[in-house]
C-alpha cells in the first residue's frame, strides 16, 4: 500500500516535465524554412540561378519599369526580386508553398514587396498572358510542353531561359554570363506575329510559310514567282524578294512598311481570307 503515493508522485513529476517541455518548445521561435539545392519539386528539382545570370537574363530581355515580368518556377524569388529592384512589376509562380512564403519574406527584406508578388500555382494552369517578359529555369521537356502556350502570347513578348532551349525553335539571342561557374547560359526568344498564309500586295500575292520566326515563300506577280526569305521579330517583319528588301510592321490582318532599308517606296498588304 505504501507504493501508491510514490507512483502518484512519479506520474505527477512526469506530467509536469512534459508540460514544461511543451511550454519551452512553444516559446522557441519557429525556424525559418531554408531550401536545399537539388530538392525535389513538382516538375523539376530546385537549383538556384546564379545572380550573374539573373542580371544577364534581365539585360537580354531589356527589362524596364514599364514591363510586367513573370518568372515560371520562381524558387526563392531572386529573379522576381531583381526585376522589382529595376522598377518593374514582377510576379513569381511557384508550386512549393514553403518557397512562396520564403520569397515573400525575401522581397520584404529587400524592400520590394510592393512590386514583387508570388503565388502558389501550377505553371500549366496559370495565365501569364499579361507579361511583357517571361523568365524561366525549367527542363527542356517542360519548355517544349509550354511552347504552344508561349507562341500564343502577344507578339513581342520576350522569353528568357536559363540553360535550356526550345529545340527547333532557335533562340533569337544566346549569351553567357561572366563571373559565373555553373548554369551560365541564357537564351532569348521574341514571340513572333503569326504571318503564315497568303497576303495581297499591289505587286502581287505574297505566300508566306512560317517556321517560328523564320519565313520562306514566294512573291507572285503575274506569271513571275520570286522566292522570298525573311524573319519576324515580334510584330516587325523583314523579307527579301529578288533585289528588293521589305521591312514593316504586322498589325493583325494587315502589314505595311517601306522597301530598301526604310527609305524606299512604301508597301502594304492584307491577309487573304481575313
Amino acid at each position: 500500500m505504501k507504493k501508491y503515493p510514490a507512483v502518484r508522485y512519479a506520474s505527477l513529476a512526469l506530467c509536469l516535465s512534459l508540460l514544461v517541455g511543451q511550454a519551452f518548445a512553444q516559446a522557441q521561435p519557429a525556424k525559418e524554412y531554408q531550401p536545399s539545392e537539388g530538392q525535389e519539386g513538382k516538375d523539376v528539382v530546385w537549383v538556384p540561378t546564379p545572380q550573374a545570370l539573373v542580371d544577364k537574363m534581365l539585360d537580354m530581355a531589356k527589362v524596364t519599369p514599364k514591363d510586367y515580368v513573370i518568372d515560371l518556377g520562381s524558387g526563392d524569388g531572386r529573379t522576381v526580386i531583381t526585376a522589382a529592384k529595376r522598377g518593374s512589376r514582377a510576379h513569381g509562380i511557384e508550386y512549393n508553398p514553403d518557397m512562396v512564403e520564403l520569397s515573400k519574406r525575401n522581397a520584404k527584406k529587400e524592400g520590394v514587396a510592393d512590386k514583387a508578388t508570388f503565388a502558389k500555382a501550377d505553371l500549366f494552369e496559370s495565365d501569364f498572358s499579361q507579361a511583357q517578359v517571361i523568365t524561366m529555369f525549367l527542363l527542356p521537356s517542360i519548355n517544349i510542353k509550354l511552347r504552344p502556350k508561349i507562341l500564343d502570347l502577344k507578339p513581342g513578348t520576350r522569353i528568357v531561359s536559363n540553360s535550356f532551349d526550345m529545340e527547333d525553335w532557335k533562340a533569337d539571342e544566346t549569351a553567357t554570363a561572366s563571373g559565373c561557374d555553373d548554369w551560365c547560359t541564357a537564351y532569348l526568344w521574341i514571340v513572333p506575329a503569326k504571318v503564315g498564309g497568303t497576303w495581297k500586295l499591289p505587286q502581287g500575292d505574297l505566300n508566306l510559310k512560317q517556321t517560328f520566326q523564320m519565313l520562306s515563300g514566294t512573291l507572285k506577280s503575274g506569271k513571275v514567282s520570286t522566292p522570298i526569305s525573311g524573319k519576324v521579330t515580334g510584330d516587325q517583319i523583314t523579307f527579301t524578294a529578288g533585289n528588293t528588301r521589305y521591312t514593316g510592321r504586322v498589325n493583325g490582318n494587315t502589314m505595311d512598311g517601306t522597301t530598301k532599308g526604310g527609305s524606299g517606296p512604301k508597301w502594304s498588304a492584307s491577309r487573304v481570307g481575313s
